[in-house]
């Protein structure tokens, strides 16, 4: 199958063949791929769970594994195994996604996975787990393709060949010395083009990118989507290869970091798991609430100043609405532009300065084209220019606090070492709403009254 998503009609043809013998369950599962029986694994027991990777090869079975998403606990159906099963999937999986698995169980299962593991398969994991998760050496594979420096064309295609057996794709080889520090990287596409025999001393990129092992896994994406990399090789302190890690490895932190923004430009933890109580959620959502509502006493404190003004033109209550929330909407859509540009590149001060211009044209064309709307429909219904005008001034008005705000507050917030995602979306929201009503009831207490 093409398309690695199932509908109700999957689920409905899987859940009848698990309702049957192992024969028919075996033939239906063949039909599908091992990203699909992940996402199945999303919607049954733990016995079915079992039941079908004892049923699959040890292959598909250890993709399958690799494919379950954290919140399927796949290492709580791996511990469940019986521990032959259980250790030939394990060595079936890259060393990666097993290093990943593992490390969500408590130290006592850990060991007892990896005592029935071969001596190298047991020390190369014990060895990436020793990385904190969220670093490249939390995300690396230690295995890759490596030549030594002094090879030549013919001696390096012998090896790339050996060492081919256990790793299943690769388009990049790595260059090493005889003490195995890196020494840049090229291509399996050089090598076979190279004519005579010659040295990979001749071919080598020495100005490959690298990251040292406890290098953020964010920089990490950064860099590979920068130099539009495949993989980037990972080196310790003393420039030693350790590993690599590839595009594929950081799709997953790519959208981990996107979610965790989401979350928390919406003032919820990064912590709450959709499956977490309501406990959890309270206990996360309930201390931004508490702040937002002493920013909204500011707001109000706007109108209360303006109270006068409300009462003598009433007709303002039914637009103050409209301009604090477009006001929001605007800063809103600045913000999570803002934030995705700060998460993927280090901005120059010159790179902050053109956002923010950007964003304050944008605001005032945006702000400009909805306040002309909103002043024909004041003036269809209310049939007073000079009202139009003012909700004019302020739609336009705020809209360009909003571009600014919603760009430059997270720019510095980050400046000066505050996640921009966590605190900007109260100020900016606060800033639109007090700016938003005090511009409209304002410039109506002078032109209108």
């Amino acid at each position: 199958m093409q398309s690695f998503e199932l509908d109700k009609t999957d689920l409905s043809k899987l859940r009848k063949a698990i309702e049957g013998d192992d024969q028919l369950l075996a033939e239906t599962l063949a039909e599908y791929h091992a990203s699909e029986i992940a996402i199945l694994f999303e919607n049954i027991n733990s016995e079915d769970r079992q039941r079908i990777i004892n049923l699959l090869e040890i292959e598909k079975a250890s993709e399958v594994i690799a494919e379950m998403s954290e919140e399927s606990h796949p290492e709580e159906l791996l511990i469940q195994l019986h521990p032959d099963k259980r250790t030939e999937i394990v060595e079936e999986l890259d060393y990666d996604d097993a290093t990943d698995i593992i490390s969500q169980l408590d130290e006592e299962e850990q060991q007892e996975i990896l005592e029935d593991l071969s001596a190298q398969d047991a020390a190369s994991i014990r060895n990436l787990l020793s990385y904190h998760e969220e670093t490249a050496g939390g995300l690396m594979n230690s295995q890759m393709i490596k030549v030594n420096i002094n090879l030549t064309k013919k001696d390096a295609i012998d090896e790339i060949i050996r060492q081919s057996e256990e790793i299943e794709e690769f388009y990049t080889v790595f260059v090493v010395d005889d003490e195995g520090c890196f020494k840049g990287i090229v291509s399996l596409k050089d090598i076979i083009k190279a004519k005579g025999n010659v040295k990979i001393s001749d071919m080598v990129n020495a100005d490959a990118v690298y990251v040292k092992a406890d290098t953020d896994q964010e920089e990490v994406a950064k860099l590979l989507s920068q130099y539009n990399l495949t993989s980037i090789p990972v080196v310790d302190g003393h420039l030693k290869l350790l590993g690599r890690v590839t595009f594929d490895d950081v799709m997953d932190v790519m959208e981990d970091e996107n979610t965790e923004d989401i979350l928390k430009i919406s003032g919820v933890s990064e912590d709450e798991e959709l499956a977490g109580n309501w406990i959890d959620a309270v206990k996360s959502r309930l201390p931004w609430l508490i702040i937002n509502l002493g920013t909204a006493f500011l707001a109000s404190s706007v109108i209360r100043y303006f109270n006068e003004t409300l009462d003598r033109l009433d007709v303002l209550s039914a637009y103050m609405t409209i301009i604090a929330g477009m006001g929001g909407n605007a800063a809103t859509q600045a913000l999570a532009v803002t934030v995705r540009r700060i998460s993927l590149f280090d901005l120059t001060d010159k790179q902050a300065y053109r956002a923010v211009l950007k964003e304050f044209t944008v605001g005032m064309i945006n702000g400009a084209a909805t306040g002309l709307i909103v002043l024909v429909v004041a003036y269809f219904f209310d049939a007073n220019l000079m009202l139009g005008l003012v909700i004019f001034l302020a739609m336009t008005g705020n809209l360009i606090v909003a571009g600014i705000t919603g760009s430059a507050i997270p720019l510095m917030l980050k400046r000066i070492g505050i996640d921009p995602a966590i605190a900007s979306s109260i100020i900016i929201t606060t800033f639109t709403d007090v700016f938003g009503f005090f511009l409209l009831l304002g410039l109506a207490s002078k032109l209108l009254l």
